[in-house]
């Protein structure tokens, strides 16, 4: 298949999205205090952090973990540095204060955006947890303390934007790797890591930061040895089959993909079956189904725990000072269910890196290609250049593995709508609000995942021309059915790109259009501009084989259908740039041309668009629509004393 700039994802990583917070022992505020967003008492609380009372540090740390859920009150923290104040008592000789502090820095970085996430490092947040780091090492009895983890990195992050849908997709600042590389924090890591089958939490929380320090840091790869692989590799052997252990075994794939330079040869075709084997375990899965069991299961869970009374009351005090994460408390079955799609979401980002086919001259491969190849890391393990785990193409291994593992199907049935029976339950139940853009998060990423495979991949590996008919057909379902039009354009624009690249091999006349005559009845501009960009390239590559002409008259008509009747001059425009395309050389397309008598409708055509251009160019289109109308306008022109040289023939 021809090939396209595919798309690549910087590492997946957690957030606060939409979540409800309640990492902290709840304490109800006395003498009257009222915690209501930008009314509260910012200052007094701060004051508080500076009481000789044990007590009242405590008291003020929890009162400020829940006031920075409502985000309005953040700023009012921030410019009284609260940072500043918060970090020594992560070291306070109370282990309450300590961990109390600790989860309102937390939720202050999870609930503020990246941009408080900067400006915490900035104020050195990093200094007193480096510190606490090194006291918790020894022994990790505390792991309440390490489980600081879940929030220290997305203090650590910047904001990276992908092409088709505005997503948190991190990548670690150079002073916060700096600091985690010198203070050999790695080592902390791995240890939590071996402790995945006795606690699940300490472990999930040392693998989400594990996965996102590896991901471009030069100089922690020289730090890797077999120890630290080893322990990689019998996390993705373990066989627990819970959604969090699922969740573990993806992020330590996506940190040996990170790592996949340093693998030594011996080990990689080994580590590649496993890595693979996680990815394709993980998305067998069907959230569909699993969703409206794990919440069943929580309701029987609650009317047995309502009978409990105080012994329920008892045990939510243990667990309210589990700073593993920021759901509620006593959601066991919603965190599962927010695993179960997390690692879905993870892996499908691992396999778009795996078939991102980027020249050598793009963005960080430039850099890894262009490093000393003689440097050695411990243990010998520096031969990534020659691996077959190249990031430059997709490698006969990768590709064998993806198909040995059934992935490509896997991933195809991930691009459908979720089930409406889990979207029903989620709609209905306040707290499962939040899996809803998580299961369309998870779609976003297959339809990112197929477009890259189906650039990097030829038709009979994807099963054939039929299978990718049934692809595009699918394709075009979910981009014309009426949920989609109204709720997620520019994934429809993204679906459009996605049916671009398997249209011109196998879409039939009638699929063609089909597509063409929904999208040009869609309301969505942009809609219109891809639709008929796909008729363009479609028509361009049939006009290059024989017995063609009648497929060509059918899109030719189409395009000058849109060209003349279309309000908007950008579709007019896009739909002539394409009846230039298709009609511009071949026998089959002169036939086609002379057939629906293309020279004379250009003809009537000319004076009108240059008109339209004049009367409404500048008051309806942008400067750069307006450039790109005029080398239209002229391309109109040239093409029609073209199809007059033909005629002369």
């Amino acid at each position: 298949m021809g090939k396209s700039k595919t798309n690549k994802f910087r590492r997946p990583q957690f957030n606060a999205e939409g979540l409800s917070v309640t990492a902290v022992k709840e304490m109800e505020p006395d003498h009257g205090e009222v915690f209501d967003g930008v009314d509260s008492p910012t200052g007094e609380l701060l004051e508080k952090l500076q009481s000789p009372s044990a007590d009242v540090r405590e008291f003020a740390c929890a009162s400020i973990s829940r006031v920075v859920q409502q985000s309005q009150t953040i700023p009012g923290f921030l410019q009284r540095d609260a940072v500043r104040r918060l970090g020594p008592l992560m070291l306070d000789r109370s282990l309450a204060v300590r961990e109390t502090a600790t989860g309102a820095l937390r939720n202050l970085s999870a609930c503020g955006g990246h941009e408080v996430c900067d400006d915490m490092v900035k104020q050195d947040v990093m200094t007193p947890l480096t510190a606490l780091l090194r006291e918790v090492r020894p022994s990790l009895v505390n792991h309440s303390l390490t489980l600081m983890y879940l929030w220290v990195w997305p203090c650590c992050e910047k904001v990276v934007f992908s092409h088709f849908e505005q997503h948190v997709s991190c990548e670690s600042s150079s002073q916060a790797l700096s600091v985690f590389n010198k203070a050999g924090i790695l080592d902390v890591i791995l240890q939590c890591l071996e402790r995945h089958t006795h606690n699940i939490k300490l472990a999930l929380s040392a693998a989400h930061c594990l996965h996102t320090v590896t991901e471009d840091n030069a100089e922690l790869l020289c730090s890797m040895n077999n120890a630290v692989l080893g322990t990689l590799e019998s996390v993705l052997l373990s066989s627990q089959a819970d959604m969090s252990h699922t969740l573990l075994r993806t992020l330590a794939a996506g940190s040996v993909w990170n790592l996949k330079s340093s693998l030594p040869t011996a080990h990689q075709a080994q580590t590649l079956t496993a890595l693979m084997a996680t990815l394709s375990q993980c998305l067998e899965l069907d959230a569909g189904t699993l969703i409206p069991q794990l919440r069943q299961v929580e309701v029987a869970r609650s009317a047995t725990a309502s009978e409990a009374g105080n012994m329920e009351d008892h045990q939510a005090t243990k667990i309210d000072k589990d700073f593993s994460d920021l759901l509620p408390r006593g959601k066991e079955e919603l965190r599962e269910a927010t695993a179960l799609l997390t690692a879905q979401q993870t892996s499908l980002e691992i396999i778009v890196n795996m078939c991102c086919s980027d020249d050598p001259s793009d963005d960080e491969w430039e850099e890894a290609s262009s490093s000393d190849e003689s440097e050695m890391c411990p243990d010998g393990l520096s031969e990534g250049n020659t691996s077959l785990l190249s990031p430059l193409c997709l490698s006969a291994e990768v590709h064998a593995a993806l198909i040995n593992h059934n992935i490509p199907e896997k991933v195809l049935k991930k691009t459908q709508f979720p089930s409406s029976e889990a979207m029903d339950v989620c709609r209905h139940n306040p707290t499962w609000k939040i899996l809803i853009k998580k299961m369309h998060r998870v779609q976003y990423r297959a339809l990112t995942c197929l477009h890259n495979m189906l650039s990097t991949m030829d038709a009979e590996s994807l099963g054939g021309a039929a299978a990718l008919q049934a692809v595009a057909q699918h394709l075009s379902t979910l981009v014309f059915s009426p949920p989609a039009l109204s709720q997620h354009v520019s994934w429809m624009t993204h679906c459009l790109c996605l049916c671009l690249c398997v249209c011109c091999q196998c879409m039939t006349p009638q699929q063609m259009m089909s597509l063409s005559e929904a999208a040009t009845c869609c309301d969505v501009v942009s809609v219109r501009v891809n639709a008929l960009a796909i008729l363009g390239i479609t028509g361009s590559t049939l006009a290059k084989e024989n017995g063609t002409a009648e497929t060509l008259q059918m899109i030719g008509n189409a395009l000058l259908q849109v060209a003349t009747k279309d309000a908007n001059l950008v579709v007019c425009g896009e739909a002539l740039d394409a009846l230039f395309d298709v009609f511009a050389d071949g026998d089959e397309a002169e036939r086609a041309a002379e057939n629906i008598n293309l020279l004379s409708a250009l003809k009537a055509l000319q004076p009108v668009f240059k008109a339209k251009i004049r009367k409404e160019g500048k008051g309806k289109y942008s400067p750069e629509q307006l450039c790109v109308l005029d080398n239209v306008k002229v391309n109109l022109r040239r093409f029609i004393g073209y199809l007059e040289t033909v005629v002369k023939k």
